[in-house]
């Protein structure tokens, strides 16, 4: 009978079944440091790596070609499982990912040996599918602490596992603390019953910024043995003292800092393992990008084993992810930081106009930073009349932002000079600007001029560029857009003449001015949100106006909004005092 082979294989006259063939596979198994197995979708081995042929007792060419399940798969008394019985075959049949503990194999040397498994779909070259099974020997005592306080050390499994879980806890938080405490939690107590961390401030000066202590089976942060700490000395060889300048990590136990202190760190330290009662420790340092971040002490008092220098690799690991979490906290910190105080120096204070309430709302976009393209701006004018800006540059960062004060300050500075300029006028000269001397891509605005007539009433004037239209609400509850005029946006380079609009605010009446973060939602459209704000904005009418702009932004902002919003809203006086 004549056999076809498949690529990446060749005929075994042995078995009568196809085996891989010195392939790239050969070389990808031959390099990984754990035992693996890759095997067809029928079960048969194609290549194993010498971890493999080690743990089994066999040597590569006479795994190649073995049904795995057949000849290898037992049961603790030596006798071969049921087909129907094992998880393993299963798995391999499923083309799943699953993991299994305990099974027993058999060695080259009749022996039998107990070993973990994870097994995942594999494909080994063109047209020939199969599975690749890692190998882990069954440690025969739980990797934590027992009631006698003794522990051994975690499988490789086990390690794996809690870096992937470092990873992914580490990586969903832009918070230092949080950062800093979700680590604690992973390493305690599954690894030590301490876990205590140093970081070095933007200054070079060192805090103890973190340590938990595993107590009849809690974890219990340590305020007493926090805070600041001496400075880090050039050229002392004392654990901490090193890790601090970035060296590798370094053991440590309690005879380490019980002669004579070289620094005021080392006399700290002499008083932690006191006060913690710590036989062992391991140090590491915490590393970003470019700077050392900190340290990670990791301290063992109710266990009675000993950390040994097999157990630094991990921990360099575990401080490796730290580094870059922290790293990336911080750079969060620093950019909010400076959002913040560009917010503070962007968003002004309002004037106060006699018998007249004003007051503004801004809050940035959820995922972003603490400042966006979103603006509002009420200033006083040469001739008495007071300019009122809404207006939203294209994003929601600091770019945004950035464009958005050059907007800002070029509208400030022509409206200041030409106070008898219509808000159109204005709004044409900014527009020319924008496109010559901003770096803006779009913005929308809406540029009002408020003046007081002989009558005591309040005029406004407008000007309206691509922006949701301004929203007046009288104190009956009746709520209506005044959405003329309605030019086009700042920075299309498109010139057309833009007009303006006027219209005497009633007595008690409430405008309100925004922009679309608080009506536009991916879930509807922009005209569902332009009703709901109508409706919501109306049944508020009576409430003060803090109140009514709290209220405004808590039952219309949509939940799904990913944008800033901004707000200014006024309310007119009453005619007389008795209204």
């Amino acid at each position: 009978m004549e056999h076809v082979t498949v690529p990446g294989t060749v005929w075994c006259p042995t078995s009568g079944h196809h085996a891989c063939s010195g392939t790239q596979t050969d070389e990808v198994v031959g390099n990984m440091a754990a035992a693996a197995v890759v095997v067809t979708e029928d079960g048969l081995v194609l290549t194993a790596n010498t971890a493999a042929a080690r743990l089994l007792g066999q040597a590569v060419t006479e795994l190649i070609g073995q049904d795995f399940h057949d000849a290898l798969h037992r049961d603790n008394q030596g006798h071969a499982v049921p087909r129907t019985r094992c998880r393993l075959r299963k798995a391999l049949l499923a083309r799943d990912t699953r993991h299994g503990e305990g099974e027993w194999f058999l060695r080259g040397d009749g022996t039998l040996v107990q070993l973990s498994w994870l097994v995942t779909p594999y494909t080994p070259g063109p047209g020939v599918t199969g599975s690749l099974t890692l190998l882990y020997e069954v440690e025969q005592e739980d990797s934590h602490p027992s009631d006698e306080g003794h522990s051994t050390r975690l499988t490789e499994l086990d390690r794996l596992a809690l870096l992937a879980e470092t990873t992914t806890q580490l990586t969903s938080t832009l918070d230092v603390d949080e950062a800093l405490r979700r680590l604690a939690a992973l390493t305690v107590p599954r690894l030590a019953d301490w876990a205590v961390f140093d970081l070095l401030t933007e200054r070079d000066e060192v805090r103890r910024v973190l340590v938990v202590e595993y107590r009849d089976g809690i974890m219990v942060e340590r305020d007493d043995l926090q805070g600041p700490m001496p400075p880090v000395p050039e050229e002392s060889p004392m654990p901490l003292s090193r890790a601090l300048r970035g060296a590798a990590s370094t053991l440590a136990d309690h005879t380490t800092y019980q002669g004579p202190p070289d620094s005021g760190i080392a006399v700290e330290q002499r008083r932690l393992f006191t006060e913690t009662g710590m036989h062992s420790a391991v140090i590491a340092p915490i590393r970003g990008l470019r700077d050392v971040l900190g340290a990670l002490t990791l301290g063992r008092a109710q266990r009675r084993d000993a950390f040994t220098s097999g157990d630094l690799p991990l921990l360099e690991d575990l401080t490796r992810r730290a580094g870059l979490a922290l790293d990336n906290a911080r750079l969060y910190q620093r950019q909010r930081k400076v959002a913040e105080t560009m917010q503070r120096h962007l968003l002004p204070q309002l004037p106060v106009l006699p018998g007249l309430e004003m007051t503004a709302r801004y809050l940035p976009a959820p995922d972003a930073s603490s400042v966006g393209g979103d603006w509002y701006d009420a200033f006083a004018l040469a001739d008495g009349a007071h300019a009122l800006v809404i207006g939203d540059v294209v994003g929601h960062d600091l770019d945004a932002a950035a464009g958005m004060a050059q907007v800002r300050n070029m509208l400030r500075a022509f409206a200041w000079s030409h106070p008898e300029a219509a808000p159109s006028a204005v709004t044409t000269q900014l527009d020319e600007a924008v496109l010559r001397t901003a770096e803006v891509p779009l913005a929308t605005m809406i540029l009002a001029k408020l003046t007081r007539d002989d009558d005591m009433r309040w005029r406004l004037r407008w000007t309206n560029a691509g922006h949701p239209p301004p929203l007046l609400i009288t104190h009956d509850g009746q709520a209506r857009y005044l959405d003329e005029p309605h030019g086009l946006l700042l920075g299309t380079g498109v010139h057309r003449p833009r007009s303006d609009a006027v219209t005497v605010l009633p007595p008690r009446a409430t405008l309100l001015l925004y922009t679309d973060g608080l009506v536009e939602s991916p879930k509807h459209s922009i005209d569902h949100g332009l009703d709901q704000l109508r409706r919501h904005a109306a049944s508020l009418a009576h409430r003060p106006l803090d109140s009514f702009c709290d209220s405004v932004l808590h039952q219309v902002r949509p939940d799904t909004n990913d944008d800033d919003v901004a707000m200014i809203a006024l309310r007119t006086p009453p005619l007389s005092p008795e209204q």
